[in-house]
């Protein structure tokens, strides 16, 4: 597998609020690139690409960041870490590139998909999600974009837990404790006289 996106961004010399305002205004993001070996590198995205880049990968897919340091490109593996948004506008208002060693693996949180309809839900139970998000360790262009959970079995009664996902070669669950991740219940009485008013 290569790497098939890139982001090009420049190094940036300003910091603080005043500085990454005047950015901010010409649609440019301030962000923080951590190379894996410690360092720290303040660069600056257009803000469309960035967006662009982050709806495609997410947290989870690995992309090249060229670097511009004064007409000197240099390329990066990296995940999106953290990224800032505005309070109200849909816009970033800060991000986290985080260098990758290809060879060496990653703890990332991925999305959870719940898929189907479940047996158990037909027959009148509920269907409680506890999770939205599990933790995976795998090398980086090994892992996942998202698991996908099929929960068309689960009978009232019935709980997935973290042990029991199916998850690709390489990749593995992060955990301490073994923790449900959706369960379909038995409806009380109580939720049952709540539907009906």
């Amino acid at each position: 597998m290569s790497i098939e996106k890139t982001l090009s961004v420049q190094k940036r010399e300003g910091s603080g609020k005043g500085a990454s305002g005047r950015l901010r205004a010409q649609k440019l993001i301030p962000g923080v690139f951590y190379t894996p070996d410690g360092k720290n590198i303040s660069v600056q995205a257009p803000s469309l690409p960035l967006e662009k880049m982050y709806g495609e990968m997410g947290h989870t897919t690995v992309f090249n960041l060229e670097i511009d340091d004064q007409g000197k490109k240099t390329v990066y593996p990296v995940l999106i870490w953290q990224v800032q948004q505005h309070p109200y506008k849909k816009a970033f208002t800060h991000i986290d590139f985080y260098g990758v060693d290809l060879d060496k693996p990653v703890t990332v949180e991925v999305p959870l998909e719940f898929v189907g309809v479940s047996r158990g839900v037909k027959l009148g139970g509920a269907l409680e999600t506890y999770r939205e998000s599990v933790r995976l360790s795998s090398k980086p262009m090994d892992m996942p974009k998202k698991v996908t959970l099929d929960i068309s079995d689960m009978g009232i009664n019935d709980t997935i837990s973290v042990a029991d996902l199916a998850l690709p070669p390489n990749v593995r669950a992060v955990f301490d404790q073994n923790f449900a991740l959706v369960s379909v219940i038995a409806k009380t009485k109580e939720d049952e006289a709540a539907g009906a008013e």
